[in-house]
C-alpha cells in the first residue's frame, strides 16, 4: 500500500510482514509524494508480469486456485492534470494484462458528493475518476465499518472516502468479497481490507 519512506530494503519489509517467504515489489517516496509496497507470499500468488512508475504499481499473477489475475497498488496525486494522466496511463496499459483487475489504494478523490464531509470538491475531478472506473469496467463495492476512509488529522472536521478496491466482475463472480474499513491507529487513513465472506 501507500507509505512515505523515501527508501525501503528487505530488512525492513521483513518487519512489517508476518511470513517467512516473501516477495515484494515498491516505489519510493518522492518528498511528500508518497511510495507504494506490495508484498505477497509466493505460494498463494505466483509473478508472471509487473509494471510501475511513481503512482502505480502492476502485478500480473497466478494464485493458488489457478485464477488468473492483475493487482493494480496505486497513488493518485492531488493534482487535476496528473491524477488525469494516471488514469489515461492506466486505461492505456489495460489490453496489456488482460486478466481480471483488482485495483486498490489511495485515489485521492471520491466518487460521489455524499463521500466527502467538511470540505468541497470539484464535480470535474469526480466525473475524470467515474469515467476511468467505467472504461475499466470495475465495480466499486459498499465500504462496511466505517463511512470514510480518510480524515484531517488536526481536528477531525474533514472526511472523505478516497481508500478503495475496484474490481472486475470475474472477481466477484469467483469469489465472495466484503470490503471492510478498520480503525485508524496511526495514519489520516484507516486501512482497508478485501475479505472473502465464507
Amino acid at each position: 500500500q501507500e507509505t512515505k519512506r523515501s527508501s525501503m530494503d528487505e530488512y525492513f519489509v521483513k518487519t512489517i510482514w508476518p511470513y517467512k517467504d516473501m516477495e515484494f515489489m515498491l516505489v519510493d517516496s518522492d518528498g511528500i509524494a508518497g511510495g507504494l509496497l506490495c508484498i505477497w507470499r509466493p505460494q498463494v500468488f505466483a509473478r508472471k508480469e509487473c509494471n510501475n512508475n511513481k503512482n502505480f504499481i502492476i502485478l500480473s499473477r497466478t494464485s493458488c486456485n489457478s485464477f488468473h489475475c492483475v493487482l493494480v497498488n496505486i497513488y493518485a496525486p492531488n493534482e487535476v492534470l496528473k491524477k488525469r494522466k494516471l488514469w489515461n496511463s492506466l486505461v492505456n496499459v489495460h489490453p496489456h494484462f488482460p486478466n481480471p483487475w483488482c485495483v486498490v489504494g489511495n485515489f485521492n478523490e471520491i466518487r460521489y458528493m455524499g463521500e466527502r464531509k467538511g470540505c468541497s470538491t470539484r464535480v470535474r475531478r469526480i466525473k475524470d475518476s467515474n469515467e476511468f472506473v467505467d472504461k475499466l469496467e470495475l465495480t466499486d463495492m459498499p465500504m462496511l465499518g466505517r463511512q470514510y476512509s480518510w480524515c484531517n488529522a488536526l481536528d477531525g472536521d474533514r472526511w472523505s472516502r478516497i481508500d478503495r478496491f475496484l474490481l472486475d466482475i470475474k472477481w466477484m463472480e469467483k469469489f465472495s468479497f466484503k470490503q471492510w474499513g478498520l480503525p485508524r491507529i496511526s495514519s489520516n487513513h484507516c486501512p482497508i481490507l478485501l475479505k472473502r465472506d465464507d
